[in-house]
């Protein structure tokens, strides 16, 4: 029976070992139908995070954390996250501001990832010996890290759903995106495979759902 147990163990573990290949081949897909199929893109893009989730803790349950599968979750959240940011670049104005982000995200994870392998460390996360009260409080405190990570890229696929053919002003779709009543219609037209826009109309406080033909 304690064998049994063992296999099971073991077969689980390299199950979601394969998970951090697993999302390379998902985000292929998400990004390869992110224009013709937007709904299907937030659902697999979002699948690949999660992903990221479950094969991160099962590392830790089983101490099989390595430095080859931190790279590799590193560089697929990198690129994932950057391919995401210049679409939206694309999508809204000014662009630059997400090229900021994007630009921030990777050099920001570039230093962490490079100092701690200097120290010696398996993991950019292990931050045990620094003296920074904000890396010690996003690494240490999975809660708040869960919670960054997850409000962040949920809020680039928001922007993306709610991103027009033609550039639009980040500012008017957020202020657009404010309203339940937009956002609640948006997402219904998204189910049902509607491309849908959203214009304010000047002399209402409402938004007006038109289909595109």
């Amino acid at each position: 029976m304690w064998m049994k147990s063992g296999n099971l163990l073991d077969s689980t573990f390299k199950n979601c070992y394969h998970a951090g290949y697993l999302r390379i081949i998902v985000n292929f897909i998400a990004f390869a139908v992110c224009y013709s199929n937007r709904t299907l893109f937030a659902i697999l893009y979002f699948f690949s995070f999660v992903l990221d989730g479950i094969d991160g803790w099962f590392a830790r349950k089983f101490n099989q954390a390595s430095t080859f599968g931190a790279v590799l979750d590193m560089v697929t959240d990198r690129v994932s996250t950057a391919c995401l940011l210049a679409l939206l670049s694309q999508s809204y104005r000014p662009g630059l501001v997400f090229l900021m982000l994007l630009g921030l995200d990777i050099t920001s994870h570039w230093f962490q990832m490079y100092s701690s392998f200097l120290s010696g460390k398996t993991s950019h996360k292990d931050v045990q010996h620094t003296s920074n009260w904000l890396l010690k409080l996003y690494y240490e405190y999975r809660p708040f890290m869960a919670f960054c990570c997850v409000s962040c890229e949920v809020l680039y696929i928001i922007l993306f759903l709610f991103a027009d053919e033609k550039s639009t002003s980040l500012l008017s779709s957020c202020n657009e995106a404010k309203s339940p009543h937009c956002l609640g219609v948006h997402f219904n037209s998204c189910w049902l495979g509607i491309e849908t826009s959203y214009q304010h109309h000047p002399d209402e406080n409402s938004c007006r759902h038109m289909r595109r033909d």
